[in-house]
Parts: structure tokens; C-alpha cells; sequence
């Protein structure tokens, strides 16, 4: 007999700031399509610390407005401000439809793990693990050097071809090797480019297996 499978998963969102004193919370969204991923009774998986006492649990929604631009939503079990700054910086997960159509430039992380990396048309790698961290999200990368992070945003990650097995990175210098001393060190690299993701647009919905 068959094991069931579990539902492949999308992250759509992030919980950045209470709202109001009614537990609204500001969201930051991880989806072009809100309206189809924020619906009344949604039920999200969180993203939050082990300590925190939202570990484990899911979080159902209720309704979601916009204000001044911004999407603003409201949760079952979250009526004031106090239990909505306990959610802050959470990432909100939903299950994908069986039949859904996958989405441009979306990946599973089974999808990725495995995946040859490649720049210059030369293999210098293997994803080896994904990250899903609040600001973006870090592929590692295992290199005959160790392990790399290189942030999946498309100034970095222009190409993912699940089918060829491949995905290209054209990553700033020092990221993959060591450059002479007087421009910087490898750990500076990397801060470096995390630095310079930070704010780029990251992969819509990135799903996790």
C-alpha cells in the first residue's frame, strides 16, 4: 500500500508589524496573486523559532484589506495587538492544490537539491540544502572549497533548468574563491552579496517540499 503523500507547500507571505489594536498585521507578500492565496478560512502553516508558542501550529485567516498600499491581514484567534506582535516575522506556508498549475519561476526544494551548479558554462558545484530565511532566500552550495550560500534572487540565480539538471549563478567575485587580501575576504563576500539581494525580488511562492 502506498504512503500518502504530503501536500507540496508555497510560502506566500511574511508577518512584518501589528496594525491597529484589533491583532491586524501588516503582511509582505511572496505571491502576484494575493487574492487567490489570502481568502477567508486559508490556513497557513507558520515559519516561527521553536521557542516561540506559535510552533507547530497553523493560523487560519479571516480577511484581507489594503491600506495606503499596503495588505494588511486578520486571523481567527488573533484579536489584539499583544497576540499579533507575538506573530511578527512569522512565514505564512499554504498547501498547493493538486491540480493547480505550478507558477513562473517557482520552485519545489526537491526541485533544486541535486541541481548542478554552474557559471561560465563550467560546473562548480551542487545545491546541497534551501534555506527559507524572512529576508530572501540562500541556496547552499557545496563546492570541493565547502559550503557556499549565494541568495536566490535572479541577479544571481539567472537560469533554473530543473529538466537539464543545471542552474547558473553569476555570483560577484570571491563568493565561490579567495581573492587577494586587500579586496576583501570570502566571509566579506558573502555579506556582500547578501547585501546586495536584499530588497531584489526573490522567486514568487518559493515552494518547499
Amino acid at each position: 500500500m502506498a504512503a500518502a503523500t504530503r501536500p507540496q507547500q508555497l510560502r506566500v507571505g511574511r508577518l512584518t508589524k501589528a496594525h491597529g489594536l484589533k491583532g491586524a498585521l501588516k503582511l509582505e507578500l511572496y505571491t502576484d496573486d494575493p487574492e487567490r492565496r489570502f481568502v477567508p478560512g486559508a490556513v497557513f502553516s507558520l515559519q516561527v523559532p521553536e521557542e516561540s508558542p506559535w510552533h507547530g501550529r497553523t493560523l487560519a485567516f479571516r480577511e484581507l484589506r489594503w491600506y495606503n498600499g499596503q495588505p494588511v491581514g486578520f486571523f481567527e484567534g488573533v484579536d489584539d495587538r499583544t497576540a499579533a506582535e507575538g506573530l511578527v516575522k512569522a512565514i505564512l506556508w499554504v498547501d498547493q492544490p493538486v491540480d493547480e498549475e505550478p507558477e513562473p519561476d517557482a520552485w519545489y526544494d526537491h526541485q533544486l537539491i541535486g541541481l548542478a551548479v554552474v557559471r561560465d558554462g563550467e560546473r562548480i558545484g551542487q545545491v546541497a540544502h534551501v534555506d527559507h530565511l524572512p529576508a530572501q532566500d540562500l541556496l547552499v552550495v557545496k563546492t570541493k572549497g565547502g559550503d557556499v550560500m549565494v541568495p536566490f534572487v535572479s541577479a544571481f540565480v539567472p537560469e533554473v533548468d530543473v529538466e537539464a539538471g543545471t542552474l547558473t549563478v553569476t555570483p560577484p567575485p570571491g563568493l565561490f574563491e579567495e581573492l587577494p587580501e586587500e579586496t576583501g575576504s570570502p566571509e566579506a563576500s558573502v555579506a556582500d552579496a547578501a547585501d546586495a539581494a536584499d530588497g531584489a525580488d526573490a522567486s514568487d511562492e518559493t515552494p518547499s517540499a
